[in-house]
């Protein structure tokens, strides 16, 4: 069985204790973040350890959008930003919709080369240029474009064998803080984000998109807890009027905007009693453990049927030959043609969201 803790460690390698730690039967992923990553070779290794760990295997993430947040870098394609592919979209939709198959086509057959069960992608949030924290992470600011583009890449993504996560539900794109280091708050009414920030979640729920990640944001006109530990926003729209069926997934526990819930215990059973599958807890060793002392050490029956979801599909090529092929010399050089520019990272590599 697999638990609904999903976890991070230090290092390249795994020590004794994190070994001990994934086999808790609460954990049931690990995320990887760029301290993990030396090279296509070395996170090989790496994930076929970690799955050789139990039986089901742990699901392994990692965030691989392209642009400010992609923790693979060295040996890998550098994915553009999905903003890069709104703006080609506003030239030529057509031609733009082919382009994010293959943005999604690079990321999941590089990562599922190395072992990488799926990565915490697309972004669904609008790009309204008030959030920093968000900016060219999302595809555009018109809900229709975020919609057609996200469906066009999580077509590929399954045509790939791996499973999507959209974030951050029921959007992150109409703030200026950013939940890393504080608590954002939305004080649009319901109405106007059933009009615009909820479109594309509802467009992707349609397409058979497996996971949600849900926002660090409160919307205090809609509901007076955060979205994340909200019964309203998860288990009354995104399961019930949305007809989500997938992974609810929390956003990292230990970002400031996860502090209103003082424990780290008081947030794990919060987002649980919310109806979040999985709990991400980064860069806390010492909260995980609180959370594994504090949790009922039960089977989540639900739980489990949504996270064999989650795991890889299907064969992968190992990742020298998917190299030498010629899908991927053609694919890859396509998304180089517009590429623009690189920006630097979003604040710390080893931080989630």
């Amino acid at each position: 069985m697999l638990g609904p803790l999903m976890i991070d460690f230090d290092g390249t390698q795994l020590t004794a204790l994190d070994r001990e730690l994934l086999r808790h039967p609460l954990v049931g992923g690990v995320i990887l973040f760029a301290r993990n990553y030396v090279d296509p070779t070395q996170v090989a290794a790496l994930c076929a350890e970690i799955h050789a760990l139990r039986e089901p295997r742990l699901l392994i993430a990692v965030d691989q959008e392209g642009g400010r947040v992609q923790r693979f870098r060295a040996g890998f394609t550098e994915l553009p930003p999905l903003a890069s592919l709104g703006a080609a979209y506003d030239r030529d939709p057509a031609g733009t919709l082919a382009l994010a198959a293959d943005h999604a086509w690079v990321m999941a057959h590089e990562l599922r080369a190395v072992g990488v069960d799926f990565s915490f992608a697309p972004v669904l949030d609008l790009g309204s240029g008030k959030s920093s924290v968000i900016g060219d992470r999302a595809f555009h600011a018109e809900p229709q474009v975020v919609a057609r583009l996200a469906r066009a890449y999580v077509a590929m993504l399954h045509h790939a064998g791996m499973a999507a996560v959209g974030k951050h539900f029921p959007g992150h794109g109409g703030v200026e803080g950013d939940s890393h280091h504080e608590l954002p708050v939305d004080d649009r009414d319901r109405q106007d984000l059933e009009l615009a920030d909820l479109l594309p979640f509802r467009a992707l729920v349609d397409g058979g998109i497996e996971g949600m990640m849900t926002a660090h944001v409160l919307y205090p006109r809609v509901d007076q807890s955060i979205a994340g530990y909200s019964p309203y926003w998860i288990k009354d729209v995104l399961r019930g009027q949305l007809g989500f069926e997938g992974t609810v997934f929390s956003d990292d526990l230990s970002m400031a905007g996860a502090g209103i819930a003082t424990s780290y215990r008081e947030r794990a059973e919060q987002a649980l009693a919310a109806g979040c599958d999985v709990l991400l807890i980064c860069n806390q060793r010492a909260a995980v453990y609180e959370v594994l002392d504090a949790l009922p050490a039960e089977p989540y029956p639900q739980t489990q049927v949504r996270l064999m979801r989650m795991h890889a599909r299907g064969h992968a090529e190992d990742f020298p030959s998917l190299m030498a092929s010629a899908r991927w010399r053609q694919t890859t050089a396509r998304l180089n043609a517009g590429n623009p520019a690189p920006e630097l990272a979003l604040g710390d590599d080893n931080v989630h969201g």
